[in-house]
């Protein structure tokens, strides 16, 4: 029998359990060339590969379920292919006469994303308008100005129906995936990091959905998804130092705790809220710690058996299959963090606020120092496909 790979196993201890490409679509089978290049096992790699994703595939077989994507990422499908981007966007400026960099990277952009959300169009059918969803990110640099999240987020759903929108988890953020659900848009709040944050999601999306109900909405094919970047808690907030601070030493395991016990009471919270029909989407995981020489992969063991959603990027994918593919899974989402590292993380203000449900009012989720550095991140990265386009625009029209 053919040896499963380690996504594979990890779906067997939940079925429920999606895994999406954290990644364009359009950037895949680059991607799988170069993984059956490194492999030790190039036949196997392709097999794993092709359960994973393959065009010739019943759009149910595959194991890929979604895709969540934003600028940067898109930015990506440029530099895989960038002959014919370039081309792409040299006809653009041709055709409109258009010298405006940020309108010819969001006509790209939008182009970018419709096809990606046009591949998993059938798998989005297929389910019932269940899966199949493409998770587009709204333009970064706009995370504090409602109106314009929201004409972006109504433009690319415009592009097919099985676009989601993702919103990051700023004050304005949340009125905007209120509205958006209003309309029965499918949303995706990212950038979320602390309890308080996933309580705000709830609330909005449980108003937006009241609301679409009682203007006779059609909720068909709706969704939402709460993301929680579960390593940027750690490594780019202020746990470490906080903890120095009050003379308490933290290591690799300590980190990687601090982070399993928010997305377990993450999880715990969006199970058993009622009024939210959505799912938790983890993302930013790390192959870590290690423990005994031997490296873990703590975000998917410690919530192996979760109905959750797990968004893997090309990267993390390929430390997976190449380096740790042995890992075996076991039921592990509602064993509770051991009390003695609870409580010691307890004493962390920073950990204790983000673990707590009433600990950042909406208002201060946008000073929060792995939200700050998380948002110049991908606003930097939106800015190099700009400033690439702008490029363009003086070579096509000079």
């Amino acid at each position: 029998m053919a040896r499963k790979s380690v996504l594979e196993k990890l779906v067997d201890v939940q079925p429920k359990a999606e895994l999406w490409w954290d990644s364009s679509p359009l950037v895949f089978a680059s991607w799988r060339r170069r993984m059956i290049e490194k492999s030790a096992d190039p036949a196997e790699m392709a097999a794993w590969l092709d359960r994973l994703y393959s065009p010739s595939n019943l759009p149910t077989d595959n194991l890929f379920r979604g895709v969540t994507t934003n600028p940067r990422l898109s930015f990506n499908v440029i530099k895989d292919e960038p002959a014919y981007w370039s081309n792409w966007i040299d006809g653009f400026i041709r055709s409109r006469k258009c010298r405006d960099a940020e309108v010819v990277f969001w006509e790209t952009y939008k182009e970018i994303a419709g096809r990606g959300a046009q591949l998993l169009r059938p798998l989005f059918e297929a389910s019932g308008k269940t899966h199949g969803f493409f998770s587009a990110q709204t333009d970064p640099r706009l995370r504090h100005d409602v109106e314009k999240m929201v004409a972006q987020g109504l433009e690319l759903h415009a592009l097919a129906p099985n676009v989601m929108i993702k919103i990051p988890g700023t004050a304005e953020g949340y009125e905007a995936i209120r509205r958006l659900t209003a309309r029965g848009i499918s949303t995706n709040n990212t950038v979320s990091l602390v309890i308080s944050q996933f309580v705000a999601c709830m609330q909005v999306v449980s108003q937006g959905l009241a609301q679409a109900r009682a203007e006779g909405v059609d909720l068909t094919g709706w969704r939402s998804v709460i993301t929680i970047m579960s390593s940027r808690f750690g490594t780019q907030g202020a746990l470490e130092q906080e903890a120095a601070d009050i003379g308490l030493e933290m290591n690799e395991s300590d980190v990687r705790w601090a982070e399993i016990a928010l997305i377990k009471r993450a999880y715990d919270l969006v199970r058993r809220n009622r009024d939210y029909p959505g799912k938790i989407l983890i993302s930013s995981m790390r192959v870590s710690p290690v423990v005994n020489g031997t490296a873990r992969v703590w975000h998917l063991e410690k919530m192996a058996g979760a109905d959750i959603v797990y968004t893997l990027p090309p990267s993390f994918l390929e430390t997976l299959l190449l380096k740790v593919p042995n890992l075996e899974f076991s039921r592990q989402w509602d064993a509770p963090v051991p009390p003695d590292v609870l409580s010691r993380l307890l004493r962390i203000p920073y950990f204790e606020r983000g673990y707590r449900e009433d600990g950042y009012s909406n208002g201060e989720f946008n000073a929060h120092p792995a939200l700050v550095a998380t948002a110049r991140e991908f606003s930097a990265a939106t800015r190099g496909m700009v400033d690439f386009i702008a490029e363009r625009i003086r070579f096509s029209l000079d």
